[in-house]
């Protein structure tokens, strides 16, 4: 075998290579002219005869090549999702120094810390938000929704109670004014209140309604309409008195409306969502809305809820998109003193409390026992308590029984004393010594005539046995009790105030004030 230098044998192998997939066997012949790229060396001998040899050539096969290609694309498509998780982080991280003022730092020490809330030690936060249309609008800083989240940290339980934009009252600093205008006061400042608008709104909330406030968040309505629809939309279930629905057309197109909504179960965008929680039918040609502000107020708890559980569902939470937006929503119009540590806590509570069991209450000016009335004040519709201007008696103990453990003062039963004793300031000595024990007494006043036996005329329907418990033990022995305001001259004394839940009738056998 003659020695060709451009092929050495190696181990006794000399070299193959294959073309259109076959092997070629070279004996003493010529090598096709097709290129040869590369080849992988090794011959073999013929029946063990060095002497007659085959060559063989194949080229190399590119499988190393491809999962170095497959590698280099994995390593790319690697680092594109870390940037864009980093992009994504960033983003996050940012947008959540700006809502809770924290740094890259505070926020991961809050990850391995505890804090507690304000106001958790007492068992009860209390957290005020304000919505307003923005200050680009024509109303400014005015606060269309204003509500107080309140949670019981110690039984775990939570409410949301609305305040109505038109109740009438003093501002503290301004004069007498709606509630609504207390967040346009931007330069309020005063030791143990928050700073500007809302810490003037918050001083106002406490001293007259006797509501203690711990955190605030001001939300511009944008943030509500991006909320809802980085979450894909909400679902509420209209449920308005009249069969056709909601209808307002006083909500401008900018804001989604008119709004035109049937009752049931109803699919809500950003838009429309918005168009809700604005409207309240004080148009001539609305309808569904008959207790106006007090509805919208309704509507807006209601679709507060429906956004919280939507947020916390699975879909949102596994939805890195959803969850940026969600973000950027609430960073560009939100302004709150709630820090990071503060947020993760109220997560803890969260999980603790279902949001199905969050109640919901309003300052009614209807139905049974309303609390407000309206009134038409310096050419206003406005609503004021039923006790009189700026008499807020009634909204303070509505207040304490819905956060009281006592039985008596939960129940918030209703009160009317009667003095029927001929006795001089019976009747108000009564009503302070009744509202120390937790008792709501509703009014006094007087009998046509004078009765030598005390009466309590029980209108409750036994619904508030802690109460009935409470008076029945006050009453003298020779005291009367009946269930009607019929059957007799003094019961009959109490026809006029039925929308009572007791009439406590002082008799002349009425000698001690109660301790």
């Amino acid at each position: 075998m003659q020695n060709n230098p451009r092929r050495k044998s190696i181990d006794g192998f000399t070299p193959q290579r294959r073309v259109n997939n076959q092997k070629i066997f070279i004996n003493n012949q010529t090598p096709p002219k097709a290129p040869i790229k590369s080849f992988r060396k090794y011959s073999y001998y013929q029946n063990n005869n060095p002497s007659v040899a085959s060559t063989v050539i194949q080229p190399v096969k590119h499988k190393r090549k491809i999962k170095k290609k497959l590698k280099k694309i994995l390593i790319g498509i690697i680092i594109i999702v870390l940037l864009a998780a980093g992009v994504f982080g960033y983003n996050l991280i940012s947008k959540t120094n700006k809502i809770f003022h924290g740094s890259v730092y505070s926020d991961l020490k809050s990850l391995f810390t505890t804090t507690k809330l304000n106001g958790e030690s007492t068992g009860r936060v209390n957290i005020l938000l304000a919505g307003y249309q923005g200050q680009n609008s024509n109303e400014g800083a005015l606060t269309d929704s204003i509500m107080v989240i309140s949670i019981d940290t110690k039984n775990n339980t939570a409410f949301t109670m609305s305040i109505p934009r038109d109740l009438y009252l003093n501002v503290p600093g301004v004069g007498n004014e709606k509630i609504n205008a207390a967040n346009d006061v931007s330069n309020f400042s005063q030791p143990g209140y928050f700073s500007g608008g809302i810490g003037e709104l918050q001083k106002t909330i406490e001293q007259d309604l006797n509501i203690p406030i711990n955190y605030y968040a001001v939300i511009d309505y944008k943030a509500f309409e991006d909320a809802v629809n980085a979450v894909g939309g909400i679902t509420v279930n209209i449920q308005s008195p009249d069969p056709r629905g909601l209808y307002d057309p006083n909500v401008d197109k900018a804001h989604g409306g008119p709004l035109r909504l049937p009752n049931g179960p109803v699919h809500l965008n950003g838009l429309t969502a918005l168009a809700l929680a604005l409207a309240r039918g004080d148009s001539p040609y609305s309808y569904g809305f008959p207790l106006s502000d007090i509805n919208r107020t309704q509507h807006q708890r209601q679709m507060l809820i429906a956004l919280e559980q939507k947020a916390l569902s699975v879909g949102i939470l596994g939805n890195p998109v959803a969850i940026s937006n969600l973000v950027n929503a609430i960073a560009n119009n939100v302004s709150t003193n709630l820090t990071l540590p503060d947020i993760l806590r109220l997560a803890q509570l969260a999980k603790i409390i279902k949001i199905s069991n969050i109640k919901s209450y309003g300052l009614s000016y209807g139905g049974q026992n309303p609390l407000l009335t309206t009134a038409v004040i310096a050419g206003q519709d406005s609503l004021i308590p039923r006790t009189g201007l700026n008499n807020f008696s009634r909204i303070q103990h509505y207040y304490l029984s819905l956060t009281s453990s006592n039985p008596v003062i939960a129940e918030n039963a209703s009160i009317v004393i009667l003095n029927g004793g001929n006795i001089s300031g019976l009747a108000s000595q009564e009503k302070a010594a009744l509202n120390k024990v937790g008792l709501n007494t509703l009014s006094i006043g007087n009998t046509s005539i004078e009765y030598s036996s005390s009466m309590l005329i029980n209108l409750s329907n036994n619904t508030k046995p802690a109460t009935t418990k409470l008076l029945t033990s006050l009453l003298p022995k020779s005291a009367i009790v009946t269930n009607s305001v019929n059957g007799s001259v003094e019961a009959n004394e109490g026809s006029n105030y039925t929308n009572a839940d007791f009439i406590l009738i002082l008799g002349r056998d009425w000698t001690n004030v109660v301790n």
